[in-house]
């Protein structure tokens, strides 16, 4: 009995820094970000070059991350994305060019945080995608988004951008 006591203290002790760790990460990525990549409004039409620009500002174990991205020199759309860790899972809102939130699930591995996302409304035929921050280096962030082309079943990299301190 003293054993199993001893070995749930033991893992009770080691679990807390895990948030820590979160905290540490979420601190790393936060600051002003710029940036240019790619968005494909639609999976099948043409990819659309755009210009970002983000600050990040973490706050313990969140981040809330705003910005914009200007494409077809002309069009500017605000996004934002509010994230937050609780120990090994990440939960939070995104809000893209749409303007409407989507829900974001996930965990982190390595320095790479992987969410599953529900949009709000259907998109490219249903209303699920993956999406990706990852952390390149000490000046280095890219934001990926992936869905499947409905018509074949194969994801498609629907957003890449690739951003700099």
């Amino acid at each position: 009995m003293k054993i199993a006591l001893m070995a749930a203290v033991i893992i009770a002790a080691f679990s807390q820094p895990v948030l820590a760790d979160e905290s540490g990460f979420l601190k790393s990525i936060g600051g002003a970000w710029s940036g240019k990549g790619i968005v494909i409004t639609k999976i099948g039409s043409s990819p659309v070059n755009v210009t970002c620009a983000f600050t990040s500002r973490p706050r313990g174990a969140a981040l809330s991350m705003t910005g914009q991205c200007r494409g077809l020199l002309v069009v500017r759309r605000a996004v934002s994305a509010d994230i937050k860790a609780n120990g090994a899972t990440y939960s939070g809102t995104y809000i893209g060019p749409s303007g409407r939130p989507s829900r974001l699930s996930g965990t982190r591995r390595g320095d790479t945080i992987n969410f599953a996302v529900r949009w709000s409304r259907e998109i490219n035929g249903d209303r699920s995608a993956q999406m990706t921050i990852e952390k390149i280096g000490a000046k280095g962030l890219r934001l990926r988004t992936t869905d499947k082309d409905p018509k074949t079943g194969r994801n498609v990299v629907t957003s890449d951008i690739r951003l700099s301190r």
